[in-house]
């Protein structure tokens, strides 16, 4: 599973939905599940989880897991993809099309600040090697649009070699190595301080 260069507004007005970016999370993070399992893990009904998934799937953000059912009547499902990116410049030339790159954009740096917070109020309740192990830097870098894209190119690659180091479905365990899920961001564009 490699990460999707998305081109179509309509993807990003799919993903524009707080409860459909969770459930993607949920996805990546814990593997394949039903929609009762994501119902659980996200405190919402399960109706309310299939009319979301369906939402998703028409956008080919989540696919079926057809294999993991154990009878006709079981439907699982996982992301399709284990990222998401997308230039502002593909969706420019449309005003609609804009509207979604930018609400897309603004929900996923609301999630990224949710995510942020949570760590930080229950930093204290973490060992102190997991307090010790999270980072949060900024820098400021003097770069062309080259220089940047090139940036974003190895941080990726970086980020690839990290991304699958769980086990199968979730599994926190491998080779006696106990992982958990850790969220990673990183951002690069032209400001003024």
């Amino acid at each position: 599973m490699t990460a999707r260069q998305v081109t179509d507004y309509r993807v990003l007005a799919a993903l524009a939905h707080p409860l459909r970016r969770r459930l993607l999370d949920v996805l990546r993070v814990d593997g394949p599940c039903t929609a009762s399992m994501l119902a659980e893990r996200t405190d919402q009904a399960v109706g309310n989880i299939s009319h979301h998934i369906k939402v998703l799937a028409t956008h080919g953000l989540v696919e079926p897991a057809p294999e993991l059912a154990r009878d006709r009547r079981e439907r699982w499902w996982r992301s399709a993809s284990t990222a998401l990116r997308w230039s502002t410049t593909d969706f420019a030339d449309d005003p609609a099309a804009e509207a979604a790159s930018l609400a897309a954009s603004a929900l996923g740096l609301q999630r990224q600040l949710d995510l942020t917070t949570s760590w930080l109020q229950t930093d204290a309740s973490n060992s102190a090697e997991w307090r010790d192990a999270a980072f949060n830097t900024d820098t400021w870098l003097r770069l062309n649009p080259g220089e940047l894209s090139q940036l974003s190119v190895e941080l990726l690659e970086l980020v690839d070699r990290y991304r699958d180091r769980g086990g199968d479905n979730g599994d926190d365990e491998v080779d006696g190595e106990h992982r958990r899920p850790v969220f990673f961001l990183a951002r690069g564009f032209p400001a003024r301080p």
